[in-house]
Order: structure tokens, then C-alpha cells, then sequence
């Protein structure tokens, strides 16, 4: 059967042939700290001859769709929630968005409430913040709120941004935690089901400053189907149609690509041994790289 343009192709789900729609919105997955105006840099901000002030939220901006468009600012993963989006909102009317909007969700009973799935109809992009990306999944998970932000994501040139536990709930499978081993022992990484609005691909945030390559890799290891990216802070990835990656920022994205492992011993051994794994791929991609995910992301089946 021939794909049909901006279709994904046909899939079976309960024993029916369906075919499901390219999202029309865009994400945004950050690795933390971007830049902000009047915030001090950082020291790869100051030693980089490529670091442009702001440059990633100015992108988030330059993506929303619309007249006088509303930015909703999602400030559940933080440990404080008030200042974390105040913060946003005041970069976000600095860059020149007037309506800002900040959802109180703090907890499930909250994401229920039709007025905050009212803002998200109405607005031309969200913004998640940091913090905690298992709080964002335990409280948004199932929930109108969320379904209704995947409508939107879906069928409308609605952008999703996310940044730290913001951009890390975005994937599935999701890296909600690591020991101190750093991911080298069978057990160190604990893994769920984050909001999946990219299936089959897994971030990770700060990647390069807390040397996060490890826990990436024993990630794929268990999910070998998966893509890894890795988000070093102040870099983003803009994924446009599901699948197609564009690298912004100052940093590095690193991409761990495990579908052609030769060895993978996760399976053999017991918790807390080391693992191995070999025929991994990585690329390391800056500023204006590309990349196409070997995977179709899927919201709906």
C-alpha cells in the first residue's frame, strides 16, 4: 500500500489495518540551563565563539504560530514551581510574548480541570520546566490535561518545549533516575514510560557535564530498538514531523544508535555487574547538524 503524503505508514492495532497522521506540532527538548537574558554564563557560554545570548527560547518564539500568541508555561516538575515559571515568563515578555499563561498543576486532580486544558487549546506553545520528570509523569499521566496537549501536538502547529526533566519526559522509554555508579552496573538506571511524545527514543539531559554516556548506553542496551539522545545544557534539538532533527545551541548532541549491537550481555548477567556492549553507534552532532530518527514516532494506535 502506498504511504500517502504526511502519513506515517499503516500499522495494526486490534487486529485492524490504521494509518496514522504526522504530528503537525513541533518539539523542543533542551538539556538545561539555557541561556536567559541578564543570568550569568556558563563556562562553555563564554569560551564558545558560536554562543549567541538567548538563542534557543528566541527559537521556541520564532516557532509559535498565530497573532499575539500565548505562551503556556508548565512549572510542575519544579521543586518551585512559582519562581521557576516566573522566570519564564519574564524571559518569554522580554522576547516579546505578551500573553503568558502559568498552569498551577501540582497535582492529578489539577490536570483534570477544564480550565487548564482550555489554556493549552488556546495557546500557541508550551514551555515545561525542570525538576523532576517522574512528578511530571506520575501527575500528567493519563489525564485530559495531557491527552489534550497530544490533540494539539498532533493536529495543530502547536510546539512543545521542555527543558531538563522537561525535555527528558518527553521520550519513551524515560531515565528517571541513576545511582552513583553512573549506569555501569546492571541496575544503576531506572527506566519508565515518560510522556511519549517521541516513542522509541530516549533523552537524557546535561549529558556531557555529568557524564551521562553510561547510563545512555545500558538504556539502549535494554532497549536496543530505541534511539538515545543525549543533550548537553544550553542545546536543543527541534524535531519537526516526528523524526527530523535539527541540533541548536552551544554544546553538543550526542546520538546513540544500538540497533546494530554485535554483543549484549545485559541479559546474562546479574544486577549490580558491569555490562558490555559492543557495535554501538554515536555521533556527535553541534549547531545546524541534522538527523533523522530511524523510527517513526507514534501518539495514537
Amino acid at each position: 500500500m502506498a504511504k500517502k503524503k504526511n502519513q506515517q505508514p499503516v500499522v495494526k492495532a486490534n487486529n485492524q489495518t490504521v494509518e496514522l497522521p504526522v504530528p503537525k506540532g513541533k518539539l523542543l527538548a533542551i538539556g538545561g540551563k539555557e541561556s536567559k537574558s541578564g543570568e550569568e554564563q556558563t563556562e562553555v557560554q563564554r569560551l564558545s565563539k558560536d554562543f549567541i545570548s538567548e538563542e534557543i527560547l528566541k527559537r521556541f518564539v520564532k516557532e509559535l504560530r498565530g497573532e499575539n500568541p500565548m505562551v503556556a508555561v508548565l512549572p510542575t516538575a519544579s521543586g518551585e514551581p512559582d519562581e521557576s515559571a516566573q522566570s519564564y515568563v519574564k524571559e518569554f515578555k522580554n522576547l516579546g510574548i505578551n500573553d503568558v499563561q502559568v498552569l498551577d498543576i501540582r497535582e492529578r486532580a489539577d490536570a483534570m480541570k477544564e480550565e487548564n486544558c482550555e489554556i493549552i487549546k488556546k495557546a500557541a506553545g508550551i514551555m515545561i520546566t525542570g525538576g523532576d520528570q517522574l512528578k511530571l509523569t506520575a501527575i500528567l499521566g493519563g489525564t485530559s490535561f495531557l491527552e489534550t496537549i497530544k490533540e494539539r501536538y498532533t493536529f495543530n502547529d502547536f510546539i512543545i518545549a521542555g527543558t531538563s526533566a522537561g525535555a527528558a519526559a518527553l521520550s519513551t522509554p524515560m531515565i528517571y533516575e541513576g545511582e552513583t555508579n553512573k549506569g555501569m552496573l546492571k541496575g544503576d538506571v531506572r527506566i519508565t514510560t515518560g510522556l511519549e511524545f517521541l516513542k522509541n527514543v530516549a533523552i537524557d539531559t546535561h549529558f556531557i557535564q555529568r557524564g551521562r554516556i553510561i547510563r545512555m548506553a545500558q538504556c539502549i542496551a535494554t532497549n536496543p530498538g530505541c534511539i538515545g539522545i543525549g543533550l548537553e545544557e544550553d542545546t536543543a534539538v527541534l524535531v519537526t514531523e516526528g523524526r527530523h532533527v535539527e541540533v541548536i545551541g552551544t554544546g553538543l548532541v550526542t546520538v546513540v544508535d544500538g540497533m546494530k549491537i554485535t554483543r549484549n550481555s545485559i541479559y546474562e548477567i546479574e544486577t549490580g555487574e558491569p555490562f558490555s556492549l559492543c557495535g554501538i553507534t554515536v555521533h556527535l552532532m553541534a549547531a545546524e547538524e541534522t538527523y533523522v530518527l530511524p523510527v517513526f514516532n507514534q501518539l495514537h494506535a
